[in-house]
């Protein structure tokens, strides 16, 4: 794994591995979860990003799309994104510290640039936001 050595005018976000293990109802042991996450709470707004979003939904427009889904005869499909918060260009320069497990013995100091948003960072949403907005 490469990376770049620490900047000093950045600050460094750090992170860790969740891991989960998902059952079946008898007990056995279903499938084993790992995700990768930036401990986004380290962050400073104005510094490591501009501005958070949390979309809201109101029930109204929710009622109003399935009454006008009913009255033009149209399916209603639900669907549930997984890597949501991954798949946005993160626009501000995001450092992480190396991956737990992963890490460059001889070159303990440096840090990975992230290209793409991560979960777990405060921007995520934003960057996610923009990708699904542009291209509806």
């Amino acid at each position: 794994m490469g990376g770049s050595a620490r900047p000093e005018n950045k600050s460094v976000v750090g992170s860790r591995w969740i891991s989960k293990i998902k059952y079946f109802v008898g007990g056995s042991v279903e499938k084993y979860n790992a995700r990768f996450v930036a401990k986004g709470y380290a962050q400073k707004e104005g510094i490591d990003y501009k501005e958070t979003f949390s979309l809201v939904t109101r029930y109204t427009s929710i009622r109003s799309v399935i009454s006008l889904s009913t009255q033009m005869g149209w399916e209603i499909h639900q669907m549930d994104v997984k890597t949501t918060f991954l798949n946005g260009v993160i626009e501000e320069e995001v450092y992480i510290e190396q991956l737990e497990g992963f890490e460059t013995h001889e070159k303990r100091t440096h840090v990975c640039k992230l290209k793409k948003s991560l979960y777990g960072l405060k921007q995520g949403p934003t960057v996610w936001y923009g990708q699904i907005n542009s291209y509806l």
